[in-house]
């Protein structure tokens, strides 16, 4: 059953794509703000309570639904799984920026892929990016989305049904609502990692199959400990080894430069690179989709 909701989803987010907007943030953000608001009385204990009442309640009130209608008629549970996770998976929001910046840089366009990759990641230090940076932070913003938008929550979707994906994008959510290092987001920030643990390893491990296997795990093992954010780190590491470009490096940041371990092998990146970052996500996807497939029939012949 979870392989024929995650088929659905990808194919209905694939020809009727929600668009650039990402609509459970839309909704959950405002929730967010106001239970925080609320709550927020300086405790860490503050912070769970809120936490339970954002993210584990309506991922239960999910599993409830799921469960229920699954009961009633295994169909009715299919597509109650496949809105939840039409609604979920950000499956429009990497490919087709990806290619804009990366055909306008061929093109010598610039000025035009810097605004571009400024209004994708609502950042403004992008004004004095050269080519290079834009296509390197293009490719680091491409593996990161696709992570947290598809591959993590469709790791949770498989290991725990559809509460499972909605559990992880309202953690990922709060982690970005609740970014500051405060008593009270401690408890987020902790839950956030440790939901993304299992995942990042699995989106490594999926890009160093789908790319170059060795320089994958190589650059996994030998640099992702370095950056900031460990999980991260893990993913940016093993996707530029697979790649086979250089990513990480410093950064111009308003009037400062921002400096960053660097991550990869091999070449400077470019469009090129920018390209094949979309082509390396595919397969991933295409991979976990089959492997998925094979559960399926390995749990029918089963029975």
């Amino acid at each position: 059953m979870n392989f024929l909701a995650l088929l659905g989803a990808l194919m209905l987010s694939y020809y009727r794509p929600l668009g650039q907007s990402d609509w459970l943030m839309k909704v959950f953000a405002p929730y967010a703000r106001v239970v925080e608001h609320s709550f927020n009385g300086g405790k860490n204990r503050h912070g769970v309570i809120a936490w339970l009442l954002v993210a584990l309640l309506p991922s239960l009130l999910v599993a409830i639904a799921y469960f229920f209608l699954l009961k009633i008629n295994s169909l009715l549970g299919v597509l109650f799984g496949v809105v939840v996770l039409y609604f979920t998976l950000r499956f429009s929001q990497f490919g087709q920026r990806t290619e804009q910046i990366a055909t306008a840089l061929r093109d010598g366009r610039i000025d035009e892929a810097r605004a571009l990759l400024a209004s994708w990641e609502g950042s403004q230090s992008t004004s004095s990016y050269s080519a290079a940076e834009i296509a390197r932070s293009g490719i680091e913003i491409t593996l990161r989305r696709a992570h947290q938008g598809m591959f993590a929550p469709i790791l949770w979707f498989v290991l725990l049904g559809p509460a499972g994906a909605m559990l992880y994008r309202l953690a990922h959510l709060l982690r970005q609502q609740w970014h500051e290092e405060t008593a009270f987001n401690h408890f987020s920030i902790a839950a956030f990692n440790w939901l993304d643990w299992l995942p990042a390893r699995v989106t490594a491990g999926g890009f160093a199959i789908a790319g170059d296997f060795e320089d994958a795990v190589y650059c996994w093992r030998t640099q992702a400990a370095a950056w900031s954010d460990k999980a991260l780190g893990i993913i940016l590491a093993s996707g530029a080894g697979a790649l086979g470009v250089r990513l990480g490096d410093t950064l111009p940041s308003q009037d400062t430069v921002e400096f960053r371990p660097e991550l990869g092998l091999g070449d400077e990146a470019d469009a090129d690179y920018l390209r094949s970052s979309v082509g390396l996500v595919w397969r991933v996807l295409v991979l976990m989709v089959g492997l998925l497939l094979l559960l399926t029939f390995a749990s029918w012949l089963g029975n």
